[in-house]
């Protein structure tokens, strides 16, 4: 009784917020994961302040975790007793509430205990004064031995690399506060992904939504996609990954699917690389993220706010629901990284904070989130 519930529920939301798929949904069913967040890391932040918006978290390894925060958020005074350790537990949504922002702490290093590792307040000012949601994911290519941290502005329309330790702005790709979108310039970039060879591709993703070629040196190559709501066509660009054959998986938020396309070049070609459009899954709300592991893909949705695993011929295997009230509710998973021993940590912009959820001893292998495609 339990699962039919579940089932309608997903199904009538599916028909509220649009098309219905011509694809079988697939078991929708209980979470494989423990959520441990509310024993696990405290806030930092000093007095009157607690995290700001979270939209980035990335698993180098368990003994170093990337979290990028939209600043820091200002609390009340005095602190209402409902207050937890978060914004989220004071029914604020930090997205919709500008004034509380503070850009202190965007990038800190976490291990998988909670404990923190470095505070790169010495990037802050990349962000100070900016009027609108500011940076929007950070990324690490598996193929980099420098483990460089690719920083993606959404609100400066620019790209940072910065040196794993923190100590060095390596390259800006386009131009602080000048959008476009010719070669030289981005316009609100949301994402970054890689090719075994270097080469980055860059999800150029709202006014003019495209997906960006670029050399490993950061030299513009080509560009794939065009605006609209056909099948083929990009709402915005929310989210890419590589998985396996070099398929490029394209995340559309506004168009609420995931495009898939296809590498026809053969490496060392000087047509390399090369993406023809495939197809597009379809039966989501608003997806946000994807991990892409040997043999599936899970995507981050909300409307409602769920994982879907989808098999990599476009079938979805399973889905299960976030909560969305009690202690470890979530207004979005924006971003997810899962760690070597499968341990998902999910960056909640709205709600401000970052959670990690442990699979259950008990659970079912092929429905916790598999590891990132890596090229062999």
């Amino acid at each position: 009784m339990l699962k039919n519930n579940y089932l309608a529920f997903f199904l009538t939301i599916g028909f509220m917020t649009g098309p219905v798929s011509a694809q079988e949904t697939g078991i929708v069913g209980p979470t494989p994961y423990e959520n441990i967040t509310q024993t696990w890391m405290q806030p930092f932040a000093g007095d009157g302040f607690t995290w700001g918006g979270t939209p980035g978290v990335h698993v180098q390894s368990p003994d170093r975790i990337f979290v990028l925060q939209r600043g820091e958020t200002r609390l009340p005074d005095p602190i209402p007793p409902e207050y937890t350790n978060f914004a989220g537990s004071l029914g604020w949504n930090v997205v919709r509430d500008p004034e509380s922002k503070v850009w202190h702490n965007c990038i800190y290093v976490i291990n998988s205990d909670g404990k923190v590792l470095e505070v790169w307040d010495q990037w802050d000012h990349l962000f100070t004064a900016t009027e609108g949601p500011g940076p929007h994911r950070l990324r690490i290519s598996p193929y980099d031995p420098e483990k460089r941290i690719w920083l993606i502005d959404e609100t400066g329309s620019v790209i940072y690399v910065l040196s794993n330790d923190g100590k060095d702005l390596l390259m800006t790709l386009g131009e602080k506060g000048v959008p476009g979108t010719d070669e030289a310039h981005f316009t609100r970039p949301q994402d970054v992904t890689f090719l075994p060879d270097g080469t980055i591709l860059v999800a150029d993703g709202i006014e003019k939504p495209r997906i960006v070629i670029r050399g490993a040196d950061g030299r513009y190559i080509s560009e794939i996609g065009e605006a609209g709501e056909a099948a083929h066509q990009f709402g915005r660009i929310h989210s890419i990954k590589i998985g396996p054959n070099e398929r490029l998986y394209a995340v559309d938020l506004k168009n609420r699917n995931v495009k898939i396309f296809e590498q026809t070049a053969a490496h060392g070609s000087k047509s390399y690389p090369n993406f023809q459009y495939q197809t597009t899954w379809l039966g989501l709300g608003g997806p946000l993220d994807i991990i892409v592991s040997d043999n599936a893909a899970w995507v981050s949705d909300r409307r409602p706010t769920k994982i879907v695993k989808f098999n990599l011929d476009g079938s979805q295997a399973y889905s299960w629901l976030l909560p969305k009230d009690g202690p470890d509710f979530w207004t979005e998973m924006h971003t997810m990284s899962v760690d070597s021993d499968g341990v998902l940590y999910g960056a909640d912009n709205q709600a401000a904070r970052l959670q990690k959820m442990v699979p259950k001893p008990n659970a079912d292998p092929s429905i916790i989130i598999g590891q990132p495609w890596v090229s062999p």
